[in-house]
Protein backbone atom coordinates (compact mmCIF):
# COMPACT_ATOMS: atom_id res chain seq x y z
CA UNK A 1 0.00 0.00 0.00
CA UNK A 2 1.09 3.55 -0.69
CA UNK A 3 3.21 4.93 2.36
CA UNK A 4 1.24 8.39 2.29
CA UNK A 5 -2.25 6.44 2.35
CA UNK A 6 -1.06 4.39 5.39
CA UNK A 7 0.37 7.15 7.27
CA UNK A 8 -2.81 9.54 6.13
CA UNK A 9 -5.04 6.46 7.82
CA UNK A 10 -3.14 6.69 11.29
CA UNK A 11 -3.88 10.78 10.86
CA UNK A 12 -7.56 10.95 10.17
CA UNK A 13 -8.16 8.13 13.33
CA UNK A 14 -6.05 10.75 15.53
CA UNK A 15 -7.46 14.08 14.11
CA UNK A 16 -11.37 12.38 14.36
CA UNK A 17 -10.91 11.29 17.47
CA UNK A 18 -9.28 14.61 18.85
CA UNK A 19 -12.21 16.87 17.02
CA UNK A 20 -15.22 14.64 17.46
CA UNK A 21 -16.91 15.28 21.07
CA UNK A 22 -16.71 11.59 23.20
CA UNK A 23 -19.34 9.53 23.77
CA UNK A 24 -21.37 7.69 26.23
CA UNK A 25 -22.27 10.88 28.50
CA UNK A 26 -23.04 10.62 31.91
CA UNK A 27 -23.88 6.75 32.35
CA UNK A 28 -22.19 5.06 34.51
CA UNK A 29 -23.45 1.33 32.36
CA UNK A 30 -24.90 0.07 30.14
CA UNK A 31 -27.90 -1.28 32.01
CA UNK A 32 -28.73 2.53 33.52
CA UNK A 33 -29.00 3.37 29.65
CA UNK A 34 -31.09 0.63 28.57
CA UNK A 35 -33.25 1.25 31.42
CA UNK A 36 -33.48 5.10 30.81
CA UNK A 37 -34.28 3.99 27.14
CA UNK A 38 -37.27 1.27 28.09
CA UNK A 39 -38.58 4.56 29.91
CA UNK A 40 -38.98 6.49 26.53
CA UNK A 41 -40.80 3.18 25.08
CA UNK A 42 -42.91 2.24 27.82
CA UNK A 43 -44.27 6.58 27.49
CA UNK A 44 -44.33 5.53 23.72
CA UNK A 45 -46.34 3.04 24.77
CA UNK A 46 -48.39 5.17 26.69
CA UNK A 47 -49.04 7.73 24.03
CA UNK A 48 -49.85 5.14 21.51
CA UNK A 49 -52.73 4.30 23.65
CA UNK A 50 -53.96 7.82 24.46
CA UNK A 51 -54.09 7.50 19.92
CA UNK A 52 -51.01 9.75 19.85
CA UNK A 53 -49.66 7.37 17.05
CA UNK A 54 -47.02 10.12 15.83
CA UNK A 55 -45.80 11.08 19.38
CA UNK A 56 -45.68 7.27 20.38
CA UNK A 57 -43.56 6.60 17.22
CA UNK A 58 -41.03 9.62 17.77
CA UNK A 59 -40.69 8.43 21.57
CA UNK A 60 -39.54 5.09 19.59
CA UNK A 61 -36.90 6.93 17.60
CA UNK A 62 -35.73 8.93 20.53
CA UNK A 63 -34.86 5.82 22.12
CA UNK A 64 -32.85 4.75 19.12
CA UNK A 65 -31.29 8.01 17.55
CA UNK A 66 -30.98 9.92 20.91
CA UNK A 67 -29.58 7.10 22.83
CA UNK A 68 -29.23 3.51 21.10
CA UNK A 69 -27.14 5.08 17.98
CA UNK A 70 -25.58 8.92 19.72
CA UNK A 71 -23.57 6.93 22.90
CA UNK A 72 -22.59 4.23 20.60
CA UNK A 73 -24.57 1.08 22.01
CA UNK A 74 -25.31 -0.13 18.66
CA UNK A 75 -21.80 -0.18 17.76
CA UNK A 76 -20.82 -1.58 21.21
CA UNK A 77 -22.79 -4.14 20.09
CA UNK A 78 -21.98 -4.86 16.88
CA UNK A 79 -18.35 -4.70 18.15
CA UNK A 80 -18.61 -6.93 21.23
CA UNK A 81 -21.42 -9.48 20.49
CA UNK A 82 -22.35 -9.31 16.53
CA UNK A 83 -24.13 -7.22 13.51
CA UNK A 84 -26.37 -9.69 13.29
CA UNK A 85 -27.45 -9.08 16.96
CA UNK A 86 -27.15 -5.32 15.92
CA UNK A 87 -29.93 -5.67 13.06
CA UNK A 88 -31.83 -8.18 15.14
CA UNK A 89 -32.60 -5.14 17.40
CA UNK A 90 -32.44 -2.25 14.98
CA UNK A 91 -35.41 -4.55 13.22
CA UNK A 92 -37.24 -4.28 16.45
CA UNK A 93 -37.45 -0.82 16.53
CA UNK A 94 -38.62 -0.58 13.05
CA UNK A 95 -41.25 -3.66 13.40
CA UNK A 96 -42.46 -1.52 16.64
CA UNK A 97 -42.88 1.66 14.69
CA UNK A 98 -44.67 -0.37 11.51
CA UNK A 99 -47.02 -1.99 14.46
CA UNK A 100 -47.99 1.46 15.28
CA UNK A 101 -48.38 3.08 11.70
CA UNK A 102 -50.87 -0.12 11.15
CA UNK A 103 -52.86 0.69 14.31
CA UNK A 104 -52.14 -2.79 15.83
CA UNK A 105 -53.95 -3.49 18.81
CA UNK A 106 -52.28 -2.11 21.86
CA UNK A 107 -51.44 -5.89 22.95
CA UNK A 108 -49.23 -6.42 20.30
CA UNK A 109 -47.65 -3.38 20.62
CA UNK A 110 -46.73 -3.91 23.97
CA UNK A 111 -45.27 -7.14 23.00
CA UNK A 112 -43.71 -6.09 20.52
CA UNK A 113 -42.10 -3.06 22.95
CA UNK A 114 -41.78 -5.78 25.43
CA UNK A 115 -39.18 -7.55 23.34
CA UNK A 116 -37.30 -4.66 22.42
CA UNK A 117 -36.90 -3.43 26.10
CA UNK A 118 -35.58 -7.40 26.81
CA UNK A 119 -33.12 -7.10 23.87
CA UNK A 120 -31.80 -3.91 25.00
CA UNK A 121 -31.54 -5.18 27.91
CA UNK A 122 -30.07 -8.66 27.71
CA UNK A 123 -27.34 -6.80 25.38
CA UNK A 124 -26.58 -4.20 28.36
CA UNK A 125 -26.39 -7.43 30.68
CA UNK A 126 -23.64 -8.71 28.48
CA UNK A 127 -21.94 -5.51 27.88
CA UNK A 128 -21.65 -4.51 31.76
CA UNK A 129 -20.44 -7.97 32.69
CA UNK A 130 -17.54 -8.00 30.65
CA UNK A 131 -14.44 -7.49 32.64
CA UNK A 132 -12.23 -5.28 31.20
CA UNK A 133 -8.97 -6.52 30.05
CA UNK A 134 -6.37 -6.05 27.16
CA UNK A 135 -6.55 -8.52 25.11
CA UNK A 136 -10.16 -7.39 25.02
CA UNK A 137 -9.34 -3.92 24.02
CA UNK A 138 -6.95 -5.46 21.62
CA UNK A 139 -9.50 -7.82 19.80
CA UNK A 140 -12.43 -5.32 20.22
CA UNK A 141 -10.34 -2.58 18.22
CA UNK A 142 -8.86 -5.22 16.37
CA UNK A 143 -12.30 -7.03 14.88
CA UNK A 144 -13.55 -3.19 14.34
CA UNK A 145 -11.05 -1.73 11.56
CA UNK A 146 -10.30 -5.04 9.76
CA UNK A 147 -14.31 -5.78 9.60
CA UNK A 148 -15.09 -2.23 8.44
CA UNK A 149 -11.82 -1.18 6.41
CA UNK A 150 -11.88 -5.42 4.36
CA UNK A 151 -14.01 -4.21 2.09
CA UNK A 152 -12.91 -1.03 1.08
CA UNK A 153 -9.22 -2.55 0.95
CA UNK A 154 -10.76 -5.18 -1.35
CA UNK A 155 -11.75 -2.20 -3.93
CA UNK A 156 -9.06 0.18 -3.96
CA UNK A 157 -6.86 -2.45 -4.04
CA UNK A 158 -8.51 -4.26 -6.90
CA UNK A 159 -8.81 -1.03 -8.89
CA UNK A 160 -5.00 -0.15 -8.63
CA UNK A 161 -4.22 -3.95 -9.39
CA UNK A 162 -6.48 -3.63 -12.62
CA UNK A 163 -4.21 -0.14 -13.63
CA UNK A 164 -1.12 -1.87 -12.95
CA UNK A 165 -1.91 -5.33 -14.67
CA UNK A 166 -3.92 -2.98 -18.02
CA UNK A 167 -0.29 -1.18 -18.52
CA UNK A 168 -1.46 2.25 -16.58
CA UNK A 169 0.76 2.98 -13.65
CA UNK A 170 0.70 6.45 -14.19
CA UNK A 171 -3.02 6.23 -13.90
CA UNK A 172 -2.65 5.30 -10.22
CA UNK A 173 -2.53 8.58 -8.59
CA UNK A 174 -6.28 9.54 -8.82
CA UNK A 175 -7.12 6.64 -6.92
CA UNK A 176 -5.53 6.99 -3.79
CA UNK A 177 -6.11 10.69 -3.96
CA UNK A 178 -10.12 9.45 -4.21
CA UNK A 179 -8.77 7.15 -0.85
CA UNK A 180 -7.20 9.89 0.24
CA UNK A 181 -10.30 12.70 0.10
CA UNK A 182 -12.51 9.90 1.65
CA UNK A 183 -10.57 10.12 4.62
CA UNK A 184 -11.14 13.61 4.98
CA UNK A 185 -14.39 13.53 4.41
CA UNK A 186 -15.46 10.94 6.52
CA UNK A 187 -13.48 13.08 9.34
CA UNK A 188 -15.72 16.46 8.66
CA UNK A 189 -18.76 13.63 8.30
CA UNK A 190 -18.38 12.00 11.76
CA UNK A 191 -17.76 15.71 13.18
CA UNK A 192 -20.90 16.86 11.87
CA UNK A 193 -23.05 13.94 12.80
CA UNK A 194 -22.01 14.32 16.65
CA UNK A 195 -22.43 18.24 16.44
CA UNK A 196 -25.80 17.68 15.28
CA UNK A 197 -27.15 15.78 17.59
CA UNK A 198 -30.44 14.53 18.13
CA UNK A 199 -33.26 12.27 16.37
CA UNK A 200 -33.24 14.59 13.17
CA UNK A 201 -29.59 14.39 12.99
CA UNK A 202 -29.36 10.68 13.73
CA UNK A 203 -31.94 9.82 10.84
CA UNK A 204 -29.85 11.79 9.10
CA UNK A 205 -27.02 10.18 9.04
CA UNK A 206 -28.80 6.84 8.13
CA UNK A 207 -30.39 8.34 5.24
CA UNK A 208 -26.69 9.89 3.81
CA UNK A 209 -24.80 6.37 4.65
CA UNK A 210 -27.77 4.86 3.11
CA UNK A 211 -27.26 6.74 -0.45
CA UNK A 212 -23.55 6.81 0.11
CA UNK A 213 -23.76 2.95 -0.25
CA UNK A 214 -26.43 2.95 -3.51
CA UNK A 215 -24.02 5.02 -5.26
CA UNK A 216 -21.11 3.07 -4.74
CA UNK A 217 -23.66 0.13 -6.27
CA UNK A 218 -24.33 2.28 -9.41
CA UNK A 219 -20.57 3.14 -9.58
CA UNK A 220 -19.46 -0.46 -8.80
CA UNK A 221 -21.82 -1.84 -11.19
CA UNK A 222 -20.13 0.34 -13.93
CA UNK A 223 -16.87 -0.45 -13.07
CA UNK A 224 -17.27 -4.44 -12.79
CA UNK A 225 -19.15 -4.23 -16.22
CA UNK A 226 -16.37 -2.21 -17.99
CA UNK A 227 -13.86 -4.52 -16.66
CA UNK A 228 -15.69 -7.72 -18.07
CA UNK A 229 -15.73 -6.12 -21.00
CA UNK A 230 -11.92 -6.25 -21.43
CA UNK A 231 -11.65 -9.98 -20.55
CA UNK A 232 -10.12 -10.93 -23.83
CA UNK A 233 -8.00 -7.93 -24.28
CA UNK A 234 -5.11 -10.41 -24.64
CA UNK A 235 -6.44 -11.61 -28.08
CA UNK A 236 -6.54 -8.17 -29.53
CA UNK A 237 -3.42 -6.88 -30.88
CA UNK A 238 -2.23 -3.35 -29.05
CA UNK A 239 -5.66 -3.74 -27.25
CA UNK A 240 -3.81 -2.57 -24.01
CA UNK A 241 -1.71 0.53 -26.08
CA UNK A 242 -5.07 1.47 -27.43
CA UNK A 243 -8.46 0.73 -26.12
CA UNK A 244 -7.77 0.31 -22.62
CA UNK A 245 -6.25 3.54 -22.72
CA UNK A 246 -8.55 5.29 -24.89
CA UNK A 247 -11.19 4.27 -22.37
CA UNK A 248 -9.71 5.08 -19.45
CA UNK A 249 -9.08 8.48 -21.26
CA UNK A 250 -12.89 9.39 -22.17
CA UNK A 251 -13.63 8.88 -18.33
CA UNK A 252 -13.35 5.72 -16.79
CA UNK A 253 -10.74 7.02 -14.47
CA UNK A 254 -12.55 8.82 -12.97
CA UNK A 255 -14.99 6.31 -12.63
CA UNK A 256 -12.37 4.17 -10.74
CA UNK A 257 -11.10 6.90 -8.45
CA UNK A 258 -14.71 7.67 -8.00
CA UNK A 259 -15.63 4.31 -6.89
CA UNK A 260 -12.07 3.77 -4.44
CA UNK A 261 -13.73 7.23 -2.92
CA UNK A 262 -17.33 5.68 -1.94
CA UNK A 263 -15.29 2.48 -1.07
CA UNK A 264 -13.28 4.22 1.76
CA UNK A 265 -16.02 7.12 2.38
CA UNK A 266 -19.14 4.53 3.14
CA UNK A 267 -17.09 3.56 6.12
CA UNK A 268 -14.83 5.94 6.78
CA UNK A 269 -17.25 7.99 9.26
CA UNK A 270 -19.08 5.27 10.94
CA UNK A 271 -15.36 3.11 11.53
CA UNK A 272 -14.80 7.07 13.42
CA UNK A 273 -18.00 6.75 15.75
CA UNK A 274 -16.97 2.89 16.32
CA UNK A 275 -13.70 3.89 17.84
CA UNK A 276 -15.11 6.77 20.33
CA UNK A 277 -18.03 4.56 21.30
CA UNK A 278 -14.96 1.25 22.43
CA UNK A 279 -12.59 4.51 23.75
CA UNK A 280 -15.67 5.57 25.83
CA UNK A 281 -16.00 2.17 27.17
CA UNK A 282 -12.40 1.43 27.97
CA UNK A 283 -11.38 2.79 30.88
CA UNK A 284 -8.16 1.47 31.39
CA UNK A 285 -6.30 -0.22 28.70
CA UNK A 286 -6.81 2.47 26.33
CA UNK A 287 -3.33 2.09 24.59
CA UNK A 288 -4.50 -1.80 23.52
CA UNK A 289 -7.12 -0.27 21.26
CA UNK A 290 -4.67 1.48 19.28
CA UNK A 291 -2.31 -1.50 19.11
CA UNK A 292 -5.40 -3.19 18.03
CA UNK A 293 -5.90 -0.16 15.37
CA UNK A 294 -2.56 -0.97 14.11
CA UNK A 295 -2.75 -4.63 14.14
CA UNK A 296 -5.57 -4.14 11.92
CA UNK A 297 -4.01 -2.23 9.42
CA UNK A 298 -0.83 -4.17 9.28
CA UNK A 299 -3.41 -7.29 8.70
CA UNK A 300 -5.09 -4.80 5.27
CA UNK A 301 -1.64 -3.83 4.25
CA UNK A 302 -1.28 -7.37 3.48
CA UNK A 303 -4.49 -8.30 1.67
CA UNK A 304 -3.18 -4.85 -0.16
CA UNK A 305 -0.37 -6.62 -1.08
CA UNK A 306 -1.94 -10.32 -1.34
CA UNK A 307 -3.80 -8.41 -4.23
CA UNK A 308 -1.44 -6.79 -6.35
CA UNK A 309 0.91 -10.29 -6.17
CA UNK A 310 -2.15 -12.10 -7.23
CA UNK A 311 -2.52 -9.75 -10.11
CA UNK A 312 0.90 -10.31 -11.42
CA UNK A 313 0.70 -13.83 -11.38
CA UNK A 314 -2.80 -13.93 -13.24
CA UNK A 315 -3.36 -14.17 -16.92
CA UNK A 316 -4.93 -11.38 -18.03
CA UNK A 317 -8.28 -12.80 -18.33
CA UNK A 318 -8.70 -14.70 -15.37
CA UNK A 319 -7.66 -11.65 -13.77
CA UNK A 320 -10.08 -9.10 -15.12
CA UNK A 321 -13.09 -11.83 -14.71
CA UNK A 322 -12.19 -12.41 -10.83
CA UNK A 323 -11.47 -8.65 -10.39
CA UNK A 324 -15.16 -7.88 -12.13
CA UNK A 325 -16.65 -10.77 -10.25
CA UNK A 326 -15.72 -9.41 -7.03
CA UNK A 327 -16.87 -6.03 -7.68
CA UNK A 328 -20.01 -7.45 -8.81
CA UNK A 329 -20.16 -9.33 -4.83
CA UNK A 330 -19.62 -5.88 -3.58
CA UNK A 331 -22.04 -4.09 -5.06
CA UNK A 332 -24.66 -6.92 -3.96
CA UNK A 333 -23.67 -6.29 -0.22
CA UNK A 334 -23.72 -2.73 -0.47
CA UNK A 335 -27.20 -2.44 -1.81
CA UNK A 336 -27.98 -5.07 1.21
CA UNK A 337 -26.59 -2.36 3.56
CA UNK A 338 -27.81 0.41 2.10
CA UNK A 339 -31.24 -0.59 2.03
CA UNK A 340 -31.06 -1.30 5.64
CA UNK A 341 -29.71 2.22 6.19
CA UNK A 342 -32.52 3.82 4.73
CA UNK A 343 -35.06 1.76 7.01
CA UNK A 344 -33.31 2.97 10.07
CA UNK A 345 -34.08 6.20 8.47
CA UNK A 346 -37.80 5.62 8.23
CA UNK A 347 -37.22 6.20 4.35
CA UNK A 348 -38.33 2.26 3.06
CA UNK A 349 -40.40 0.11 5.06
CA UNK A 350 -39.56 -3.15 6.75
CA UNK A 351 -41.30 -6.36 6.10
CA UNK A 352 -39.91 -9.42 7.68
CA UNK A 353 -39.10 -13.08 5.99
CA UNK A 354 -39.17 -15.60 8.19
CA UNK A 355 -36.27 -18.22 8.37
CA UNK A 356 -33.68 -15.89 6.80
CA UNK A 357 -30.56 -14.87 8.88
CA UNK A 358 -28.36 -11.98 8.67
CA UNK A 359 -25.43 -12.44 7.74
CA UNK A 360 -23.95 -8.97 8.48
CA UNK A 361 -20.84 -9.49 5.83
CA UNK A 362 -22.51 -9.98 2.89
CA UNK A 363 -25.35 -6.92 3.74
CA UNK A 364 -27.93 -10.03 4.22
CA UNK A 365 -30.92 -9.79 6.03
CA UNK A 366 -33.98 -11.04 6.60
CA UNK A 367 -36.33 -8.26 5.08
CA UNK A 368 -38.10 -8.23 1.61
CA UNK A 369 -36.92 -4.69 1.08
CA UNK A 370 -33.24 -5.92 1.21
CA UNK A 371 -33.55 -9.21 -0.66
CA UNK A 372 -35.20 -8.38 -3.33
CA UNK A 373 -33.07 -5.64 -4.70
CA UNK A 374 -30.08 -8.08 -4.20
CA UNK A 375 -31.84 -11.07 -6.02
CA UNK A 376 -32.71 -8.53 -9.12
CA UNK A 377 -29.27 -7.09 -9.23
CA UNK A 378 -27.74 -10.87 -9.27
CA UNK A 379 -29.62 -11.39 -11.66
CA UNK A 380 -29.26 -8.27 -14.08
CA UNK A 381 -25.52 -9.15 -13.19
CA UNK A 382 -24.99 -12.75 -14.31
CA UNK A 383 -27.46 -11.92 -17.37
CA UNK A 384 -24.51 -8.68 -17.72
CA UNK A 385 -21.99 -10.48 -17.59
CA UNK A 386 -22.44 -13.46 -19.90
CA UNK A 387 -23.71 -10.99 -22.46
CA UNK A 388 -19.92 -9.04 -22.30
CA UNK A 389 -18.27 -12.47 -22.44
CA UNK A 390 -20.19 -13.06 -25.78
CA UNK A 391 -19.68 -9.84 -26.90
CA UNK A 392 -15.79 -9.91 -26.04
CA UNK A 393 -15.70 -13.33 -27.46
CA UNK A 394 -17.72 -12.34 -30.95
CA UNK A 395 -14.76 -9.34 -31.28
CA UNK A 396 -12.39 -11.94 -30.54
CA UNK A 397 -13.59 -13.64 -33.67
CA UNK A 398 -13.92 -10.53 -36.07
CA UNK A 399 -10.27 -10.07 -35.19
CA UNK A 400 -8.93 -13.34 -35.60
CA UNK A 401 -11.21 -13.38 -38.57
Amino acid sequence: MNKKLVSSIFFAAFLALMLVPPLFGAFKSWGEMAAEMSGHLDAAFALYESGDIKGAKTRVDTAYYGYYEKYGFEKTVMSQISGARAAEVEYQFSLTKKAMTAGAPSGEVRKSLDLLSSFLQADADRLDGKKESPWAAFLGSFLIIVREGFEAILIVGAIIAYLLKSGNKNRVKPVYIGALAALAASVIMAYLFNLLSGIAAGQNQEIIEGATMLLAVVVLFYVSNWMVSKAEAEAWSGYIEGKVQAGINRGSLFSLAFAAFLAVFREGAEVILFYQALLANTKTFVNMIWVGFAAGIVILVFVYIAIRVLSIRLPLKPFFLGTSALLFIMSVSFIGNGVKELQEGNVIGVSPIPLVHSVDILGIYPTLETLVPQIILLLVSAATFILQLKKGARKVQQANG
